[in-house]
C-alpha cells in the first residue's frame, strides 16, 4: 500500500532540495497503453482498474549536494559581482510526465515518460548519470496571487505545454490522492541496466485545484494521444526536505 509518508531514511543523500509551487495533472489510462511503454522488468501499477499519467510542473529549489548548506536568497559567490547568486543557480523550473509502476521485486515507485528543465547544466548531469529522460526547455513559473500559469517549451522540437490553474482549500488526501503524488522511488534506464533512485521528504501539503486551461502535447509526443480532459488535479505548496539517494542497479 503507498503510504503517504517516507518508507525510508535517504542518510546520505547525493542531492537535497525543494519541490515548490507544484501541481499534478493526471488522466486514467488504459493499463495496456501504459504497459506498451515500459521497459522490460517494470509493470504498470493500477488503480480502480486503471493506469494513471500525470503532468506535474514545479519549481527545483534550492538544490545542493551532501555537505552544503541551505543557500539563502542574496548570497552571493564571494569575490566577484558578475556571478549569479547561489539561490539562483541552484532552481530552475522542471515538468515531469510520470506513470507509476512496480519493479521486479514488487515495489511500487515512479517512471519518467519525460522530463523538461531548465537548466541545461542539470537535464545533462542527470541524463548522463542515471538515463533519466530529461530535455532542456525554456520554462517559467509564474503566480499572480489567484492563478499559478506553467509555460514549456522545449528546445530543438515542437513539445510543449501551457498550464493554468488555480489553487484551492487545503483538502485531507484521500486512499486515491496518496496513492498519485506519495512514491518514494524512481526507476531509470541506464546503459542497459534499470535503476532505482530512493526519494525522501516530508507529505505532501495538498490543495483542491482546477484547471483554467490547459494546451499540451507532451502525452502526444510519448505515444498517448487523445487523454482528453483531466480526471483529477492537485496543488501543493511544495516540500522543503528533498533527499535523493545514491541509484542502485535493480536485481
Amino acid at each position: 500500500m503507498v503510504s503517504p509518508t517516507a518508507e525510508h531514511h535517504v542518510s546520505a543523500p547525493l542531492l537535497r532540495a525543494s519541490w515548490d509551487t507544484l501541481t499534478f495533472v493526471h488522466w486514467r489510462v488504459a493499463p495496456e497503453r501504459v504497459q506498451a511503454l515500459l521497459p522490460s522488468g517494470l509493470e504498470v501499477d493500477v488503480y480502480d482498474g486503471s493506469a494513471w499519467v500525470g503532468l506535474t510542473p514545479f519549481v527545483m529549489g534550492n538544490m545542493r549536494p551532501l555537505g552544503l548548506p541551505d543557500l539563502p536568497g542574496g548570497l552571493r559567490v564571494p569575490g566577484s559581482r558578475r556571478l549569479p547568486r547561489l539561490a539562483d543557480v541552484s532552481s530552475t523550473p522542471e515538468t515531469n510526465l510520470r506513470t507509476y509502476v512496480r519493479g521486479p521485486d514488487g515495489r511500487d515507485g515512479l517512471w519518467f515518460l519525460t522530463i523538461d528543465a531548465g537548466s541545461a547544466a542539470l537535464a545533462a548531469a542527470i541524463r548522463a548519470a542515471v538515463g533519466a529522460p530529461y530535455h532542456r526547455a525554456t520554462m517559467s513559473v509564474e503566480h499572480d496571487g489567484r492563478a499559478v500559469t506553467y509555460v514549456g517549451s522545449r528546445r530543438g522540437s515542437r513539445e510543449g505545454y501551457r498550464l493554468e490553474i488555480e489553487p484551492g482549500e487545503a483538502i485531507v488526501p484521500s486512499e486515491l490522492d496518496i496513492w498519485v503524488t506519495s512514491r518514494w522511488r524512481a526507476y531509470t534506464r541506464h546503459l542497459g541496466r534499470l535503476l532505482v533512485t530512493p526519494v525522501e521528504h516530508e507529505p505532501w501539503p495538498l490543495r483542491q485545484a482546477a484547471v483554467r486551461s490547459l494546451d499540451q502535447n507532451l502525452t502526444d509526443s510519448v505515444g498517448l494521444p487523445g487523454l482528453g480532459e483531466p480526471a483529477l488535479v492537485h496543488y501543493s505548496d511544495g516540500v522543503r526536505k528533498v533527499r535523493l539517494g545514491r541509484p542502485a542497479v535493480v536485481a
